[in-house]
């Protein structure tokens, strides 16, 4: 019998659940050929701009296979609506039934998004953060300031963001959290305060440009998750002393990997898998005045490893709806 989860029952079981191991055994298992994940199933919408995403696969010889839907709205918080929304689905892989649906409403999208930052800051920032930049004002931009707190002391936060009300709401809330806030609309300001800078927007249009970054920043870019977005100047990827995406497959699609091969920038030979680092094949951060960017475009295996916690979290509660 299929059971059905709502995202109250999801929230719970994951107060108890650390998802940095899990998904960082994913990216391993990924770039150790041991994960199948198609190409990304996508719609893009115009009128209102948003987007939705069908991320599905598995890895072999596991007990289950995962597919997960998320949808992006950009302008549903003017209407009182999450930018956000979505829901999992859990099948037997030796059987291929439904065994479990997960209405998340995107929160574990949301979750799982938010560890890998925390994981690829983990091998790529500098050891002394000096600021922590964060550009975006949404949900995303919240969960990337608090996973990053396990790793750094720092609590030096400059947010960019175009709406003043927005800038003001993040303020507040992050202060709330232990952070010192400034608000800024330049994005040479951040650039210059911050040495580990997460972009996390909808935007079309470069947001950071390569001569503002200073020797020693690290980047990680996860805004860009289809192809009609961008947040990076491709220079900035040809300047960076490690480019490292989550999935090299799929960032020849989308992200900031892919502006910068089309723009010759990049050569795809000079592109590390995150997954590799942390098999350590290669290492990561060597010096402290690396460039580093990472680009995560969101990986069907991190949806896999967080449904599969849910679900193992759920079966030792005995909880079902």
């Amino acid at each position: 019998m299929t059971r059905i989860i709502n995202l109250e029952q999801i929230k719970e079981i994951c107060q108890s659940i650390d998802f940095g191991p899990l998904i960082e055994e994913g990216f391993r298992a990924y770039s150790a050929d041991q994960v199948v994940v198609p190409p990304v199933g996508e719609m893009s919408f115009t009128a209102p701009p948003g987007d939705t995403h069908i991320k599905y696969g598995y890895i072999k010889n596991d007990d289950c296979f995962v597919i997960k839907i998320a949808s992006g709205f950009y302008e549903n918080p003017a209407l009182g609506l999450p930018s956000n929304s979505g829901l999992m689905l859990v099948f037997s892989q030796k059987t291929g039934l439904l065994q479990t649906i997960l209405l998340d409403e995107g929160y574990l999208t949301d979750v799982r998004t938010a560890v890998a930052g925390r994981i690829a800051a983990k091998y790529l920032a500098p050891a002394e953060v000096e600021g922590l930049g964060i550009f975006g004002t949404g949900i995303q931009a919240r969960l990337q300031a608090l996973e990053l707190r396990s790793l750094t002391p720092c609590r030096d936060l400059m947010v960019w963001g175009r709406n003043q009300e927005r800038l003001e709401d993040y303020r507040i809330s992050l202060e709330q959290e232990g952070f010192s806030v400034t608000t800024t609309s330049a994005p040479a300001a951040v650039a210059s305060a911050c040495n580990l800078i997460v972009t996390a927007t909808p935007s079309a249009i470069p947001l950071l440009t390569a001569d503002l970054v200073r020797p020693g920043t690290h980047i990680t870019a996860m805004g860009s998750d289809t192809p009609l977005k961008q947040e990076l100047d491709p220079d900035i990827l040809a300047r960076a002393d490690l480019v490292v995406a989550d999935s090299i497959s799929q960032c020849r699609e989308r992200g900031e990997i892919c502006k910068a091969l089309e723009a010759g920038k990049l050569q795809e030979q000079n592109i590390l898998e995150l997954g590799q680092i942390i098999n350590g094949r290669v290492p990561g951060r060597t010096t402290k005045d690396q460039i580093t960017v990472a680009d995560l475009t969101g990986v069907a295996v991190q949806d896999i490893q967080i449904a599969k916690a849910v679900c193992e979290g759920l079966d030792g509660s005995g909880e079902e709806e």
